[in-house]
């Protein structure tokens, strides 16, 4: 199965899934998400979200596989911290290109961070490291932003239910 078969099997399951899950919460699909990336991609080994504080104004872990994780990222640093404030996806080839970039992980080598929106408030990112160089691209990008969108309507969806 090519890589573009893999997402859209990832993005059945995803949808299956709230389908079948109608009150699924925002974090628990956030888990679901991080598990199927993992499981699906082989060349991915830091894969998680990373949740807006805005009082602190910071990133803050969420559900997330694999090692050497940042607990907080400010706003103005780091690759998440551009997807944060730019409120749009970061694909990067050589992460040790960027001068701003975070070293959470000595070996991650290339990254992709998505922007989870719902209008114009991003409500978190979408982390995704490897130990390859170049290791993304537009395919990874395409899908992981359908997927993030998914996530944001799931959002929005959840904080309008009234749970007795």
């Amino acid at each position: 199965m090519n890589k573009e078969d893999k997402y859209k099997n990832l993005l059945k399951i995803i949808e299956y899934t709230i389908k079948v899950n109608k009150n699924i919460r925002y974090l628990t699909l956030m888990c679901e998400i991080v598990n199927l990336y993992k499981e699906t991609f082989e060349n991915m080994h830091w894969v998680g979200f990373y949740l807006e504080d805005s009082d602190k104004k910071l990133l803050y872990l969420g559900p997330y596989i694999g090692n050497d994780a940042c607990e907080e990222i400010p706003f103005s640093r780091g690759v998440c911290g551009k997807a944060y404030s730019d409120k749009k996806t970061q694909l990067v080839d050589d992460v040790h290109s960027l001068p701003y970039h975070i070293a959470c992980s000595s070996t991650t080598n290339s990254e992709i961070v998505v922007p989870v929106m719902e209008g114009d408030h991003c409500l978190a990112v979408f982390d995704i490291d490897s130990d390859n160089h170049a290791s993304f691209d537009t395919i990874d990008q395409e899908y992981t932003e359908k997927i993030c969108k998914i996530l944001a309507d799931q959002h929005s969806v959840f904080s309008q239910l009234k749970f007795q």
